[in-house]
């Protein structure tokens, strides 16, 4: 089915992007905090913590891409984008804001919450 054909079918409306977008970004925000308390409960520190906001970010984006954009994504073809598996330009502006957006938006509320439970463990 050309791209065409399938904008007809399921045209793309941009408030349900932004709401898309503002939905990941809330869960992003909300496990960066969740993730600064388990880097101050391990004791964490320097590269090593951020290290684990990093990876613990990016696990966070694949499992929210594994159980709501992909079952659908991967329903309707390689997606209108033509990115094949990882298409998100269905639901999402690019697929740099999905995959790391949340991040510069999520540090400082992990930072906070990282040097809040490290110096409640260590005291």
């Amino acid at each position: 089915m050309s791209v065409e054909r399938e904008f007809q079918i399921a045209p793309i409306v941009q408030e349900a992007v932004v709401h898309n977008s503002r939905t990941l970004l809330n869960l992003q925000s909300l496990t960066a905090s969740l993730f600064g308390v388990g880097a101050g409960i391990l004791g964490l520190e320097s590269y090593s913590g951020f290290l684990f906001y990093l990876v613990c970010s990016l696990l966070t984006a694949m499992l929210f891409y594994v159980v709501r954009v992909a079952p659908t994504s991967l329903a309707s073809g390689t997606g209108t984008g033509g990115g094949g598996a990882f298409d998100t330009s269905r639901y999402f502006r690019s697929q740099v804001e999905f995959w790391t957006g949340g991040l510069m938006n999520g540090l400082a509320g992990f930072i906070l919450t990282w040097t809040l439970f490290y110096g409640l463990v260590r005291a």
